[in-house]
């Protein structure tokens, strides 16, 4: 069964910039009220994605929260009750991706990544179900973006991957323990937008021709998967690689798709 997304609630962690912007836009071009969430982004890049959710019809309030501790996550949650009063949809798009070997990671950096990365939709998947189940029993919806680092190793960035592969853990164990009131899955993206630095044009292009497809992405992909997932009734529990077929080969750990 198809479910009208019309009037819904979404928070989105990380959707002032990047990705998140891009999924948060195209929930609310679906009809989608949306609680927008940031950490560093710039006051005109949240003004500006604000803007562009209210063109399209829908409430849009934003709060700036670190989500690595706890308090931020309870702000985020606090602001979702004060504007919405309800919760349909939680995207857990907000992500660290540190480069480092393993040998060399800090304490510090490690238990930054998995605070973002893996205790943040924890925590918001905890807060989220019962106002999701008490405003609308017949199902919630919550959905985790996972990378490249839940298929494989990423020895150029092992906590990242790490905190991925148990993100997609969370999420299978969320789909088992909460359905059928609520349904969790997770999208791998892959290169679907270039990173702000470190990388030119050139090595973009190469990038997309190493994959089976021969080409990258787009933020659009990854946001029309989000979609897809959030109207589907009959889908929990999955992983789907929005990555070109990035996942049947050895992951490049240089890039910053997202």
């Amino acid at each position: 069964m198809r479910i009208d997304l019309n009037e819904k609630v979404a928070l989105v962690t990380g959707s002032a910039q990047r990705v998140g912007r891009y999924i948060a836009l195209e929930l609310a071009k679906q009809g989608v009220h949306i609680q927008v969430h940031y950490h560093s982004a710039d006051a005109d890049v949240v003004r500006s994605t604000l803007h562009d959710i209210k063109s399209e019809g829908v409430d849009a309030f934003a709060v700036q929260a670190d989500i690595s501790q706890p308090e931020g996550v309870n702000k985020v949650m606090e602001a979702v009750k004060e504007n919405f009063g309800r919760l349909d949809i939680l995207v857990n798009s907000a992500s660290v991706f540190p480069a480092d070997s393993l040998l060399d990671i800090s304490v510090e950096s490690w238990n930054l990544t998995m605070n973002v990365n893996l205790r943040a939709p924890f925590l918001f998947t905890q807060a989220a179900a019962p106002l999701m189940m008490e405003n609308d029993p017949a199902g919630g919806c919550i959905i985790n973006i996972c990378d490249q680092g839940a298929f494989a190793p990423w020895p150029k960035r092992p906590d990242h991957g790490v905190s991925k592969a148990g993100l997609w853990m969370l999420t299978q164990t969320t789909a088992v323990s909460l359905g059928p009131d609520i349904r969790a899955n997770a999208i791998a993206p892959g290169p679907i937008l270039k990173p702000p630095k470190g990388m030119t044009d050139e090595q973009w292009v190469l990038l997309g021709k190493s994959l089976p497809l021969e080409r990258t992405g787009s933020p659009e992909d990854v946001a029309h998967a989000v979609t897809y997932l959030c109207q589907n009734s009959f889908v929990t529990g999955i992983l789907l690689p929005v990555n070109g077929g990035e996942h049947l080969q050895v992951p490049h750990g240089s890039s910053d798709y997202t």
